[in-house]
């Protein structure tokens, strides 16, 4: 089941979930608007390897705006720190921003019961379209859990994405070649 806006904010005042910054205005009837925030990155090569770190150059988007264009794929992060302790949460891109071509995930949309950072977006478009920090970019929404987690995912031996960040995230795909 998924979780609605009264009992989003009970479960925030039992600190089951946390949402900083938090704004009763970005709750909806049953989700959580989350916004871009200041940083993006891209990868440094043209041409990838799930074998190895990857790495990113970092950047800020300007005030006046930046212009995504098609055949990169941008990392972003959200503004917003959660922690979610005892539900499953979803990020989905708001439809607003479909309907203006851009994806901001390409399968990573499921966080774990226990995850407890920002969230790294991995955002494409389907044409040039100029974008905002601080604008709204998803949702959150929480499923219920069905049954004890005997691991949240902050103790999960082999969690990748623990450390905290305002930057978003590059791929961490090498370390499971590594065991």
């Amino acid at each position: 089941m998924i979780l609605t806006d009264k009992q989003i904010l009970r479960e925030m005042e039992t600190g089951t979930i946390v949402i900083k910054p938090f704004s009763r205005k970005y709750l909806g009837s049953n989700s959580y608007d989350v916004h871009l925030g200041e940083w993006l990155a891209m990868y440094d090569e043209e041409i990838l390897d799930c074998r190895r770190h990857n790495s990113v150059h970092y950047f800020k988007i300007p005030r006046e705006g930046l212009i995504l264009v098609p055949s990169k794929l941008y990392l972003g992060v959200t503004k917003e720190y959660t922690e979610t302790h005892k539900h499953v949460p979803f990020l989905e891109g708001k439809s607003s921003i479909g309907r203006l071509g851009i994806d901001i995930h390409a399968t990573a949309g499921k966080g774990d019961v226990g995850f407890c950072n920002t969230w790294t977006l991995e955002i494409s478009v389907r044409q040039p379209v100029r974008i905002y920090a601080g604008m709204p970019i998803g949702q959150l929404i929480y499923f219920e859990v069905s049954g004890e987690v005997e691991v949240p995912y902050t103790r999960k031996k082999g969690a990748k994405y623990n450390k905290r960040s305002v930057k978003p995230v590059e791929s961490m795909m090498w370390k499971n070649f590594k065991d």
